[in-house]
């Protein structure tokens, strides 16, 4: 299966790029955040595929709306998708954007893909199986990451959309010295945790769960046996999670 998930993120990846170089029209959704042709183009693409791939479990997409919880208590079993993750930087065209897809179960992601389609990168990850990072047709490479030591100044990953100005006061009050920040797009900061590249991950603003779902199952899988532990769940009475640590 994660074959197939992986060329769905890259077709809907392609779709993306097809929008890319022209002049982006940009609606509004109801909740005032940014919509393209391009998000919908992929929003298409993802839920045909994997509909077709796995025609047995509902999908939840950015762009086609949340079934009620009374509908969706009883899933077991469901795909979450955000086809363009960081609209934002999409529209300002400096290449921090991505496609997540995720398969949850019980709660938790155990199938994660996100693709990069500017930089020709993805990453992916299976539950009990790692987590593996791939350059443009290049073969799989394993990555890991080992949790942070709040004794050591630490190299943090910030949202460049919605960095808060206390972000590094926030910390300190929580026994955390700042190192180095590293600030980036969408879902671009889950896999500099996974990698190695960046200690942890400081979210003090609110998120979906599609927005973070693959993420947080690539930045699981990466430990060197076994599953990191994550503060975040799935499938919640409300899909927003508040803020959150991620490499702890």
């Amino acid at each position: 299966m994660i074959k197939n998930v992986i060329q769905t993120a890259r077709k809907a990846g392609e779709a993306i790029l097809s929008y890319y170089s022209e002049e982006i029209r940009v609606f509004e959704k109801d909740d005032n955040s940014p919509l393209t042709k391009a998000d919908l183009a992929a929003h298409h693409i993802i839920l045909d595929a994997l509909s077709a791939i796995d025609p047995e479990t509902p999908i939840i997409s950015e762009e086609s709306g949340v079934p009620t919880y009374e509908k969706r208590k009883s899933w077991n079993r469901f795909w979450i998708v955000d086809p363009l993750d960081g609209t934002k930087e999409f529209i300002k065209k400096n290449d921090e954007f991505t496609v997540n897809i995720a398969l949850i179960e019980k709660g938790e992601p155990i199938l994660g893909v996100v693709y990069i389609p500017a930089k020709k990168q993805l990453f992916y990850a299976e539950k009990g199986k790692g987590s593996f990072r791939i350059h443009d047709e290049g073969e799989p490479e394993r990555i890991f990451s080992t949790p942070a030591d709040k004794s050591m100044p630490l190299k943090v990953a910030a949202s460049r959309s919605h960095q808060s100005k206390s972000l590094e006061h926030d910390l300190k009050e929580q026994g955390i010295h700042v190192k180095e920040l590293i600030v980036a797009g969408s879902s671009l900061k889950f896999c500099l945790v996974a990698q190695g590249i960046a200690d942890i991950y400081r979210r003090t603003g609110p998120t979906m769960e599609w927005d973070v779902a693959a993420g947080d199952c690539i930045y699981r899988n990466s430990a060197q046996e076994g599953q990191h532990a994550s503060p975040l769940r799935y499938n919640k009475l409300d899909l927003k999670n508040e803020g959150f640590i991620i490499g702890l």
